[in-house]
């Protein structure tokens, strides 16, 4: 397929901006997520009914690229836990310890997975008498102070046909990066982020921790289609929410089948200890949208539990989706006309020419050609765009896979030229230049200061600061402030000196 150059910037008029949001929302799915039960589907923020319960074990998206700043390596970030709301302490956002994380790579096209990447998780707690995440300011991941820490190991698995052919320990014992407490809980938590940074060996690199959530979208296409008039589109449904993520950067020639044959599928799952002791998939993931929108409900489950391998039983969903039928009845938007089999060579096959493998097997598999190089100046719809450099070549964090996906469901590489969108084109901060590139997660102690205090003000004087009656000025309250301020010094005095005697007390081990 040639790629369509064009601006992007596009004009829209109120009816096709919304019904992109809307179709962007749900319709990016549809064409992906219908024939791979087993790979990864994508953008799936509690999209089926038993995972929605279960967010510890819910894939909500999978990003591969090369990476721009090291370009013969290939980037692979996936993303648990939807709507992780920064406050919600005291537990804040773990890893499950009764699960495996695993990243699948497919790198001759027949929809099984030669390599696998397991990350387990542990748990570690300093102080069980207290109910604090951490105990005092945090500088470093093994300060004392972060009472609740977790670590991890990965295994490289090589396959065939499913069989387990070799089993590589890469790490143990690696740190996570914390949940982002807050600024005066964690002051600079950039810092503790570099150092949940880890280097493995033949130039590989890995991350774990919290980060902010990379997908944006206007989710309240499901509000019947924006609110049933039109109005309640443009707004970042995920903005201020935080996500835990799982990145690996490896040498690209370690997961290509060969120089000849450079291109990957990719998809992430859980799996869950049950109460027998053995583990099941409960959640997958590859393209975004797929589950949470193409796939019916009496298929959802069915989907997380499966593989990308058996996904033949889905092909319906894809080939007749059920979204452009809504958009045609309610905004009067023609459906393309069925089979879509244009979905089934972008979304399941990969598109001839750009990402497509030999031999292929349709499945629902996220799709990079790793031997095409970042793109000096990318933009946001990528392949549609004439950036052949992203999604569906894979999927880089700031491409527009709603726009995108979106535009080509409705119809754009069979005549329907359309500019469809959900008129929210990129992230609420700022990606990172460098691995994880990730961007930092939202700290819990966001929002407004308390009324007479300022970032500059210490505790003390805010203790002081805040305590003064409001309209108050001048001398007349004097007395009252100093004695205000004073009293707050006394408490910080006798809390530090409580916990000065209480950490020299306890054991400081990691």
């Amino acid at each position: 397929m040639t790629p369509i150059s064009r601006s992007g910037a596009g004009r829209r008029s109120l009816a096709t901006v919304v019904c992109g949001a809307l179709a962007a929302g749900g319709l990016v799915a549809a064409g992906v997520a219908t024939l791979e039960p087993g790979a990864a589907s994508a953008s799936s923020h509690r999209e089926a009914p038993l995972i929605s319960g279960q967010p510890q074990y819910d894939n909500t998206d999978v990003y591969a690229f090369v990476s721009p700043d090291h370009p013969d390596t290939t980037t692979l970030v996936a993303n648990w836990i939807p709507f992780e709301e920064p406050a919600g302490g005291p537990n804040f956002f773990p890893f499950a310890e009764d699960a495996q994380y695993d990243l699948h790579i497919d790198n001759n096209g027949d929809a099984q997975g030669e390599l696998l990447f397991r990350y387990t998780f542990k748990t570690h707690t300093k102080n069980k008498k207290t109910f604090l995440y951490n105990t005092g300011p945090v500088t470093s991941l093994d300060d004392p102070d972060l009472n609740i820490t977790q670590t991890y190991d990965i295994e490289l698995f090589k396959l065939h046909n499913q069989k387990v052919v070799s089993k590589t320990k890469l790490a143990d014992d690696v740190p996570v990066a914390p949940s982002n407490v807050g600024k005066a809980s964690m002051p600079d938590y950039a810092t503790l982020r570099d150092q949940a940074v880890h280097e493995l060996t033949s130039g590989a690199k890995t991350f774990a921790g919290q980060a902010d959530d990379p997908f944006f979208l206007d989710l309240r296409v499901f509000d019947l289609l924006y609110g049933g008039n039109l109005t309640e589109v443009g707004n970042d449904t995920l903005k201020g929410y935080n996500v835990n993520s799982i990145a690996l950067q490896v040498p690209t020639d370690m997961i290509t089948e060969s120089d000849d044959q450079p291109i990957v599928g990719i998809w992430s799952t859980t799996q869950r200890k049950n109460a027998q002791g053995y583990y099941s998939q409960v959640s997958r993931l590859g393209m975004p949208l797929v589950n949470e929108v193409v796939n019916p409900i009496k298929d959802k489950d069915k989907f997380n539990a499966s593989s990308p391998w058996d996904d033949a039983q889905f092909l319906k969903n894809v080939t007749n989706p059920e979204l452009p039928k809504l958009i045609e009845a309610i905004y009067k938007i023609k459906a393309p006309d069925e089979p879509r089999n244009d979905l089934v060579d972008v979304f399941l096959k990969g598109v001839e020419g750009l990402n497509q493998p030999p031999h292929v097997r349709p499945a629902e598999e996220l799709r990079l050609n790793t031997s095409i190089k970042p793109a000096d100046s990318p933009k946001r719809l990528g392949v549609l765009d004439g950036d052949n450099a992203g999604f569906p070549n894979g999927r880089r964090l700031a491409d527009d896979v709603i726009d995108a996906s979106l535009q080509v469901v409705e119809g754009e590489l069979v005549g329907a030229k359309n500019d469809l969108g959900d008129a929210v084109d990129k992230n609420d901060k700022d990606f990172e230049k460098a691995f994880p590139y990730v961007a930092l997660p939202t700290e819990g102690s966001r929002g407004p200061l308390a009324k007479g205090t300022t970032e500059g003000n210490d505790v003390r004087n805010q203790l002081g600061d805040a305590l003064q009656p409001a309209g108050s000025s001048g001398s007349d309250n004097t007395t009252l402030i100093a004695a205000s301020a004073g009293a707050g010094a006394a408490g910080i005095a006798l809390i530090g000196a409580g916990l000065l005697w209480w950490r020299r007390m306890r054991d400081r081990a990691y």
